[in-house]
C-alpha cells in the first residue's frame, strides 16, 4: 500500500511539474548551479536529471590501446629528425583521436595553477558580486553563466562558466572580474603563443607549409572558458557537461587534478586523467571541416563528480566574435579527384549561431555535408 501510494506522489510530481517554470526560477537567482550547493541540496533538481543513467554506459580506461596519446614538445625548435617525430605523433593523434595531450609546452606549471585559482575565486565570490557579469548575451565579451543551452538542454549540466573573449581585440583590463584579471591577461598571452606553434604543428601533419593555418588566420581568436564543476550529491543522475564535439578550429584545455574528462574513442567513452604539467588539445568542428575529414572532431564529455569543485579552464581557438568575413571549407590544397570537398563553406559566426542555437551535442556539422 505504501509502494503504491509512493507510486501515484512520484506520477503527479511529473504530471505536476513545469520545466520551464524550474529553469527560469534557477536563471534568475544567478548564482547557479554553486547556489544550489550552497544552499546545501542533497537531492538535483529535475532539470538536471538526464534520461538513462550513465553507469549503463560502454567505459574503458587502463588499457594501453585506450589511453590518450602524450606528445612532448621539448624539441620542437631543433628541427630535423625530432621535430618531423612529433609532427608525425600529432598527425596519428588527430587521424585517429582527434585528441592529445601536450607536455614541455613552454607555460610554466605556476602559470596554470594560478589560472586555476583565478576561475575558482571568481566562482566562489558572493552572488551579489559576480551576477553583474551574469548574461545570455553571447556577444558580450565578459560574462558568466550557468548552461548556455539552458533552455534547450533535455538536461541541464552540472558547471557554471565565465566566458572572457580574448583575441584578436581583448577587451579594456577593467571589464575583467578584478579577482582574475592579471592570470587571464597573462595566460591568455602564454596561450596565444602556444595556439600558434600548435597551428604550424598541424599545418606540417596535414603536409601544408607551416605557415599555411596560420595565414588563414585559424589562430586569429581565442576565448576563455573558466568552468566550475561542483560536488555534486547524485552524479550518476546528471552530467558535468554532456556529449558534444567543440564548434572551433582547436581548444587548449587546462584541467585540475579532480578528473572527469571523457573523450568518445572506438565507441567507448576513455578517461582523459589529469596530468601534471599537462594541457589537453583537442580539434574542433570546424578543423575536420577544413582538413575535409581527414583530422577529428571528436566527441567529449565530463561526469559529474561527488568530489569538488573540479575546475577547467578551455580555451578555444575561434573568430566568431570578430567581424570576420572569411569563408571556410576544406583546405584545396588538400583536394582531389579522389578526394572532393566533403563541405559547403560557412562564416565562422554563422557556424557558431547555428551551434549555440541547438542544444549542447547536436551534430552541427551535418548541416554543412555536401
Amino acid at each position: 500500500m505504501v509502494n503504491t501510494h509512493l507510486q501515484q506522489n512520484s506520477v503527479q510530481d511529473v504530471l505536476d511539474y513545469d520545466r520551464e517554470k524550474e529553469l527560469k526560477a534557477f536563471d534568475d537567482t544567478k548564482a547557479g548551479v554553486k547556489g544550489l550547493v550552497d544552499n546545501g541540496i542533497v537531492k538535483i533538481p529535475q532539470m538536471f536529471v538526464i534520461p538513462t543513467k550513465l553507469s549503463s554506459e560502454t567505459s574503458c580506461s587502463g588499457s594501453p590501446h585506450f589511453q590518450i596519446p602524450v606528445i612532448d614538445l621539448k624539441h620542437i625548435h631543433e628541427g630535423g629528425f625530432q621535430r618531423k617525430q612529433i609532427v608525425e605523433e600529432i598527425q596519428q593523434a588527430s587521424e585517429t583521436w582527434g585528441f592529445f595531450q601536450i607536455v614541455n609546452h613552454g607555460i610554466s606549471e605556476d602559470v596554470m595553477n594560478d589560472m586555476i585559482k583565478g576561475i575558482s575565486r571568481f566562482h566562489e565570490q558572493p552572488t551579489e558580486v559576480k551576477s553583474e557579469y551574469y548574461s545570455r548575451d553571447i556577444k558580450k565579451k565578459v560574462r558568466s553563466v550557468s548552461n548556455f543551452d539552458l533552455y534547450q538542454a533535455k538536461a541541464a549540466s552540472w558547471r557554471d562558466t565565465l566566458f572572457c573573449a580574448m583575441a584578436p581585440v581583448a577587451p579594456n583590463p577593467e571589464e575583467f572580474p578584478a579577482t582574475c584579471r592579471d592570470i587571464v591577461i597573462s595566460y591568455s598571452e602564454n596561450l596565444k603563443r602556444l595556439g600558434l606553434t600548435l597551428l604550424e604543428l598541424l599545418s606540417e601533419a596535414l603536409g601544408l607549409n607551416p605557415n599555411h593555418l596560420i595565414e588563414m588566420e585559424c589562430g586569429a581568436g581565442h576565448t576563455f572558458v573558466g568552468h566550475y564543476y561542483p560536488a555534486c550529491p547524485e552524479p550518476d543522475q546528471t552530467m558535468g557537461t554532456s556529449e558534444h564535439s567543440d564548434p572551433d578550429f582547436f581548444t587548449i584545455l587546462l584541467q585540475d587534478q579532480i578528473g572527469g574528462l571523457q573523450v568518445l574513442y572506438q565507441n567507448q567513452w576513455v578517461d582523459i586523467p589529469p596530468k601534471t604539467g599537462a594541457l589537453v588539445v583537442n580539434l574542433g568542428d570546424l578543423f575536420q571541416l577544413i582538413s575535409n575529414d581527414k583530422f577529428k572532431s571528436a566527441k567529449h564529455r565530463v561526469l559529474a563528480n561527488r568530489v569538488g569543485p573540479r575546475i577547467s579552464v578551455a580555451c578555444f581557438f575561434s573568430t566568431h566574435l570578430q567581424p570576420f568575413n572569411r569563408l571556410y571549407g576544406p583546405i584545396k590544397e588538400l583536394l582531389s579527384e579522389i578526394n572532393p570537398p566533403l563541405y559547403k563553406e560557412t562564416l565562422v559566426r554563422d557556424y557558431v549561431v547555428y551551434y549555440v542555437s541547438n542544444e549542447l551535442g547536436t551534430p552541427a556539422l551535418a548541416h554543412l555535408r555536401l
